[in-house]
């Protein structure tokens, strides 16, 4: 029998950090031993209500401390915001360090994920661009083999999982010199827990609107992963949209290509990228969120008219867009089978 590897969660009030530990209940591994926010002086029932009578509703909320995580912990899933991450990330890396340990981290934020002039182009200054250049940006499908020696995982966004595993496929095929347009429609969720005007329920209730077009952080995502995943420098245009609903992502793109494919043609492309990939789902009709939420599959579809190309993709934004993902990426980390504990039959009613 494998033995347990203790995991610890910072981060551990929002959306993403509930994900974590709903998935972590079910884990047959990985055992939690830390849980931690900016606060503490909690219990996980105090800050999650549907988490009472499970296993993990009595365990103590802590304040973040990076010495006390790396002594606790082999792998620690970092929760937090920007700029919080990676001063997390250095101080419990440092430690780790000094006194010899070897650490996992996988972090949900966008610290890692950028190079540090794009980082700092769209966040904040980088303070620490040494473990920035040894992270892996953590798309399991293009970047298992760098994930499997990893020490620190940036775990992609949620738009940018979704559109990626649907474009980079076609990425040989698409016309460079052509723009490619990308509207995306997510879950009020993927705002997060804190309160804004956006996401107030008299604004967003029966409502449909864009934020941050043509300049949402997670263009540049996108546009860099395209040119080092794919070796290729696109035209992207990202418009992302407010649904009203709680969660759940579509993704459509729009691109011009070199020659006319057929519909067949396409599939086959995606088909062959994804054979072998057992939390993708290539669908001959088009995708819903529907048939996504509460999984960690991503559906893609995929037409053509001439030399034009439609991709659309669905996910579920907060589990294959975040938790679920950084869980893959731990099972992976540890030499683990990369679906324990992955979310596999959606919560869809049709």
């Amino acid at each position: 029998m494998t033995q347990s590897i203790k995991v610890g969660i910072i981060g551990v009030s929002g959306y993403t950090g509930l994900e974590l530990l709903k998935l972590l209940l079910s884990h047959p591994i990985f055992e939690l031993c830390y849980v931690a926010n900016t606060q503490g002086q909690a219990v996980i029932k105090d800050i999650h209500q549907m988490l009472y009578k499970t296993r993990f509703a009595d365990l103590n909320v802590q304040v973040a401390s990076a010495k006390i995580a790396a002594e606790q912990c082999e792998v620690i899933f970092l929760a937090l915001p920007h700029k919080s991450a990676m001063e997390m990330t250095r101080e419990i890396l440092a430690y780790a360090a000094q006194v010899g340990k070897s650490i996992k981290i996988i972090d949900l934020s966008a610290d890692y994920r950028l190079s540090a002039k794009h980082y700092e182009a769209n966040y904040c200054p980088h303070i620490d661009k040494e473990n920035l250049a040894h992270a892996i940006y953590g798309l399991p499908e293009y970047n298992r083999a760098l994930i499997k020696n990893a020490a620190l995982v940036a775990n992609p966004g949620c738009y940018p999982t979704a559109t990626l595993l649907g474009l980079l496929p076609f990425v040989p095929y698409i016309n460079a010199r052509e723009h490619v347009f990308i509207d995306a429609k997510s879950g009020v969720s993927g705002a997060g827990r804190s309160f804004s005007q956006n996401t107030h329920f008299s604004h967003i209730n029966e409502n449909l609107f864009s934020y941050s077009p043509l300049a949402h952080r997670h263009q540049i995502e996108i546009i860099e992963k395209c040119h080092t995943i794919g070796k290729a420098a696109l035209k992207i245009h990202f418009v992302p949209h407010l649904l009203p609903i709680t969660r759940g992502m579509l993704v459509s793109v729009f691109a011009t290509l070199h020659k006319p494919l057929s519909q067949q043609e396409a599939q086959q492309i995606l088909y062959e990228a994804y054979k072998n990939e057992p939390f993708v789902r290539i669908c001959a009709q088009p995708v819903s969120i529907a048939h996504t939420a509460g999984s960690h599959f991503c559906d893609i579809f995929v037409a053509t008219q001439d030399n034009a190309l439609f991709i659309s993709s669905s996910i579920d934004n907060l589990l294959r867009g975040a938790s679920s993902q950084a869980l893959m990426n731990a099972n992976i980390m540890c030499g683990l089978d990369e679906g324990l504990g992955i979310p596999h039959i959606p919560y869809g009613l049709f």
